[in-house]
């Protein structure tokens, strides 16, 4: 099956991967600024935005393997929330695939545990997956407006995000189904330290999926990754505070670390 994919500029490859819920377009803006200097890739997951769902459930292994089929055979990849978790399956398999890895607002686990305080607290996923079954239209917005940190930056951002739901096909119960339980079961934290590549891990202040408290913990996993932090922004930083993001990004995807 063919995912569907975008693409622009000339350069470097980077592959921009979204999150639970969205689409491709999300990175809308950001791939525009960034194909003045590299072929951006955008990649729409599984029964999200133009690409048609898989019949069968989806593990985060499976997706990254899918994923990874649709994209440049070596680049830098971006991958922002869910996608983060997917674009870090990718680096830990396929090593070779992934010269550079930026992890947005990511985590490698997303609920809390007893030794993981810094998450979400694992009824809120499961109320989304249950009210997906009721009303998925309206818990993909309360999904949403969760991701927008409070004040006139967020309400801006709330809006933009609403509008790239309503512009494209709705995403597919099942693939959303998936996606919820990838992040209510996925842990990478015991993989994680075998990471070889480059990583930049880039969180927002105020986000309330990925608390920012979770930097320090991901610093002891991966010692040598930079952690970043945005403060005033929320769960979506490349469109909330872009220029504060690229003022992280571009330096380190233009440092010759290989």
């Amino acid at each position: 099956m063919n995912l569907h994919v975008q693409q622009s500029g000339a350069g470097p490859d980077i592959v921009l991967l979204h999150g639970w819920g969205l689409h491709g377009g999300v990175f809308a803006a950001l791939a525009e600024h960034m194909a003045a200097h590299y072929r951006v890739t955008l990649i729409d997951l599984p029964g999200h935005g133009h690409s048609a769902s898989f019949p069968q459930t989806l593990d985060l292994a499976a997706l990254a393997e899918i994923v990874a089929a649709a994209a440049p055979p070596r680049a830098a990849w971006l991958g922002w929330s869910l996608g983060g978790m997917i674009a870090a399956q990718l680096a830990l398999t396929a090593p070779a695939r992934v010269a550079k890895l930026i992890l947005v607002n990511s985590s490698p686990r997303f609920i809390t545990g007893d030794d993981w305080p810094c998450a979400m607290d694992p009824a809120v996923i499961a109320g989304f997956a249950q009210a997906l079954h009721e009303d998925y239209r309206g818990t993909l917005e309360r999904f949403i407006a969760l991701q927008i940190a409070p004040g006139a930056e967020g309400r801006e951002t709330l809006r933009r995000l609403r509008e790239m739901l309503l512009r494209f096909p709705a995403p597919a119960p099942q693939a959303l189904n998936d996606g919820l339980a990838i992040l209510r079961s996925a842990d990478l934290r015991g993989r994680l330290p075998a990471l070889r590549c480059p990583a930049l891990v880039i969180l927002g202040k105020r986000d309330r999926l990925v608390p920012a408290a979770v930097g320090p913990a991901i610093k002891t996993l991966l010692p040598e990754a930079r952690i970043e932090l945005i403060a005033g922004a929320g769960h979506v930083p490349f469109i909330s505070h872009q220029p504060e993001f690229l003022t992280l990004l571009t330096p380190f995807l233009e440092y010759p670390h290989d």
